[in-house]
């Protein structure tokens, strides 16, 4: 490490007056106290272990009177916030492109204010963030005995520092990276969004054979019955189509093939009209709820195997208990989670895995038939704590014809197959972050070595 380089504490680069500051007693902050909306209130459910900087959703909200009343635990952007009870070593960075100015801390947490003559809020962010921080945290906490940490501990807690201008400089660098996941992130978001309005025009709102039968009912012609549910299917006008159709025919023909083969007729259903020719069936006549299996953390070996738990990746594995891709439901922990997994996979036993059965084969419509079954609230009800798969067996799913459904298949996998590169390149780019940022902040990596890996991005 440079001579350049000090050994400080929190305290020593936190503004003098109110730089480090804990969250309201539970008595000044209670349920009552939250609105409609207002001013967000911080919780850990906003915070991450890890990079992931700052969750700017599922917010509760109190008046601006009841900030004023405990101002002290207001948090502006460029704070840095930390858990000290309950999920030990999470932080957060306080967005400076939020739309909300100020926000304040819940009884659970606590807060950082930089002196930025001293030290960057970003460079400080990804050290309290980094892995040895964490570890840390965890370790200090399981030695006191109790599994928190209090305003004094982070007052101590040591950070080595730079120069402010290299501080900025490896500031740069990993938000760089950081940059770039959030752009995949997005990316994948909106890939995500096209796929849900996808099955949603076809096997919900039935848009193509409504525009069908509104067609026969204008007293178009075949051609024109068809075409109108090419527009639906496409979004595109009669002059785009014919576009289409002269600069890209094999695309145009596609889309007239996709749009033939939805009826132009609804018939009625135990669930409305839906259209005609398809089913209603029961859910265990479609798939099966398969149960995961015991895999203890301290069991697995390393590997590329994602494991799943029921919120989600939880580790890695060696071995494979499922073929990918596939669907992982939560059982128990957060119950009638839904979540689509793009390669072989290790789901453990506070979950199911989808198993398809009988005449639907697409795992992509069963993924979006299965969130739609509201699986979460179906669990709050069982007297029993999580989801029981016989429960899920009793209700119903529309069966569109078979043809569709393989042409939706086309269409999600172009789609999914777009979002895992995007997550793919995201985990590398992570990777490399990972790897870079103990030698940026403990000055082992030179920053100018690391601003050329940084420049390539």
């Amino acid at each position: 490490m440079s001579c350049d380089w000090q050994e400080l504490t929190l305290a020593d680069i936190a503004e003098s007056k109110g730089g480090l500051v804990d969250g309201p007693f539970g008595s000044n902050l209670p349920a009552s106290c939250y609105v409609e909306d207002g001013v967000p209130v911080i919780r850990g459910s906003n915070l991450t272990v890890g990079l992931e900087r700052f969750k700017s959703e599922d917010f509760v909200y109190v008046s601006s009177e009841t900030l004023k009343l405990i101002k002290r635990s207001e948090c502006l952007p460029n704070d840095i916030v930390f858990t000290k009870k309950g999920t030990l070593g999470q932080t957060g960075l306080v967005p400076s492109d939020s739309r909300y100015e100020r926000y304040l801390l819940s009884s659970n947490q606590m807060r950082l204010r930089v002196n930025t003559n001293l030290a960057d809020p970003e460079y400080v962010y990804y050290y309290v963030s980094s892995k040895a921080s964490v570890e840390k945290i965890k370790r200090d906490s399981e030695f006191t005995g109790v599994p928190k940490i209090n305003l004094d501990y982070l007052k101590k807690f040591p950070i080595i520092v730079p120069k402010l201008t290299v501080q900025k400089k490896i500031s740069k660098i990993l938000s760089g990276f950081d940059y770039k996941i959030s752009v995949n992130h997005q990316i994948n978001q909106t890939l995500e969004s096209m796929a849900q309005a996808i099955f949603k025009s076809w096997f919900v709102d039935f848009e193509p054979v409504k525009a069908k039968i509104a067609a026969v009912e204008a007293g178009e012609d075949a051609e024109g019955v068809t075409r109108a549910a090419m527009s639906v299917i496409s979004g595109k006008a009669d002059e785009e189509l014919d576009q289409l159709q002269a600069e890209q025919p094999e695309h145009y023909t596609q889309l007239k093939t996709t749009a033939e083969l939805f009826p132009a007729a609804m018939q009625d259903s135990e669930f409305g009209e839906i259209p005609e020719g398809w089913r209603i069936k029961k859910v265990n006549e479609i798939l099966e709820l398969a149960y995961g299996k015991p895999l203890k953390e301290d069991v697995r070996l390393p590997g590329n195997i994602p494991v799943y738990g029921s919120n989600g990746q939880i580790g890695w594995h060696n071995e494979k208990l499922v073929d990918g891709p596939g669907i992982v439901v939560g059982r128990k922990g957060n119950p009638g989670t839904v979540t689509w997994v793009h390669t072989h996979f290790y789901p453990i036993d506070t979950t199911f895995y989808a198993m398809p059965k009988g005449p639907v084969k697409s795992l992509y419509y069963l993924l979006y038939t299965l969130k739609k079954q509201k699986l979460p609230l179906l669990a709050a009800d069982s007297a029993v704590p999580g989801l029981n798969r016989n429960m899920v067996y009793m209700n119903k799913m529309i069966v569109p014809q078979r043809d569709i459904l393989d042409l939706f298949d086309i269409q999600l996998t172009k789609i999914y197959q777009k979002i895992q590169v995007n997550k793919e390149q995201s985990e590398v780019l992570a990777a490399i972050r990972d790897i870079s940022l103990p030698k940026l902040l403990s000055g082992e990596l030179p920053v100018d070595a690391a601003e050329v890996v940084g420049g390539d991005l």
